[in-house]
């Protein structure tokens, strides 16, 4: 069974900021080959979220969803 995946507006912003980076600096393909990766690390998360269990040092959490 998949989960969502629900992103946080800090890493949305952050995902914005990465894919302004790539396409000044680098070409359009560089763009395209991120976000493939991005697309396949949330796949996984959806298909298996214990496998990436969320960690928060500055709390010292460490929980399985």
């Amino acid at each position: 069974m998949y989960k969502s995946v629900i992103w946080s507006p800090l890493s949305e912003k952050d995902l914005e900021i990465i894919l302004e980076y790539l396409e000044t600096n680098w070409n359009s393909l560089v763009g395209i080959r991120f976000i493939d990766q991005i697309d396949t690390l949330i796949s996984q998360i959806a298909k298996n979220p214990k496998q990436f269990p969320i960690i928060n040092k500055k709390r010292k959490v460490r929980k399985c969803v």
